[in-house]
């Protein structure tokens, strides 16, 4: 009687004891290892890959030839990117970014490894060179950018020439605008040195006014003194005395006038005229009153030449906006 099976043409053996012994292991069914994750698995992954970048680390990479800085904002504790233009970004600009866009960044530069720090005006191409240390809120990050290859000199000309033609392209797009922009900022800085301006000048009037007073009476006194010595000699020379007895008198009192004017030149270095004593003393009475008045003369004369280059400045710009008006009507 055959059995049924795969193999139904072959007759089922009874096992035996010495054939059970001989018999193979029967091989063992497959294991499944099952591991449970615990904990958070962004960690986790952390651990394995060694590819997530700690959460304070500032970095900079390039993508499409720009370079990605990449930071967590202090306030969100997000990571943030902010794609840099080398050629036209600043540093002033690249901290102005950050506070615009974390409005809880009280406090932003940048300084070199070793610790000077960098100009708000250095371009980022230069900045991007060389590692650098940003510090926000009074925190540093070390910040390590990577190497880029040096190009050819064939490659090099290129680009210096590209960037040439693209700045003088710039230029001429964007001149009028800026011009523009330049005007009305320079406008609302006069304005604002005005401001400044407008209550020292009302307290130098009034300095002047009463120092101008003062050195007048001076003139007037050394009139009356003058006019008082010329009387006294005529009325010994005519009344008291003779002139045999006053010739003397008067040539010593010329020689002394003499002496005086000569120790007037040996203290200040200048000739004795009329104009320059009235000046001196003028500037004297005028600095022993702003002392008295709290009055920054220093301060007063800063203003004044910043208000004289922002008005030549602004001179110059409506010069070239009006050279420029002129040559679109031409």
């Amino acid at each position: 009687m055959l059995l049924r099976g795969l193999r139904p043409w072959l007759p089922r053996r009874l096992p035996t004891p010495g054939a059970r012994a001989r018999a193979r292991p029967r091989p063992l069914p497959p294991q499944v290892l099952c591991v449970q994750l615990c904990g958070d698995l962004k960690y986790c992954q952390s651990h394995l890959y060694g590819t997530v970048v700690p959460p304070d680390e500032v970095t900079v990479n390039y993508r499409h030839g720009l370079p990605l800085i990449t930071l967590t904002l202090p306030s969100r504790k997000e990571r943030c990117q902010f794609v840099v233009k080398p050629m036209l970004s600043t540093v002033s600009s690249f901290l102005q970014d950050l506070q615009n866009e974390d409005k809880g960044i009280k406090t932003a530069a940048i300084f070199t490894a070793d610790g000077y720090e960098i100009p708000a005006s250095t371009l980022m191409d230069i900045l991007l060179m060389n590692d650098f240390k940003l510090v926000i809120n009074e925190i540093a990050y070390d910040v390590q950018c990577p190497k880029k290859e040096n190009p050819s000199n064939e490659l090099a000309t290129e680009m210096e020439n590209m960037k040439s033609l693209v700045h003088r392209l710039f230029t001429v797009l964007h001149l009028e605008e800026f011009q523009k922009k330049r005007e009305q900022d320079l406008l609302d800085k006069i304005d604002h040195l005005k401001e400044q301006l407008h209550p020292l000048e009302q307290v130098k009037a009034r300095i002047e006014a009463h120092s101008e007073a003062q050195t007048s009476g001076l003139q007037w006194a050394g009139l009356a003194l003058l006019s008082v010595q010329g009387g006294a000699l005529a009325w010994f020379t005519w009344w008291v005395y003779s002139w045999d007895i006053m010739e003397p008198i008067t040539y010593f009192i010329t020689l002394a006038n003499s002496m005086a004017f000569f120790a007037y030149f040996l203290v200040t270095r200048q000739d004795y005229t009329y104009s320059a004593v009235k000046r001196r003393q003028f500037l004297q009475f005028f600095h022993k009153k702003s002392k008295r008045q709290h009055f920054d003369v220093e301060q007063y004369n800063r203003l004044k030449e910043d208000l004289a280059k922002a008005k030549e400045s602004l001179k110059r710009v409506r010069h070239s906006l009006l050279a420029n008006a002129s040559r679109r009507t031409q």
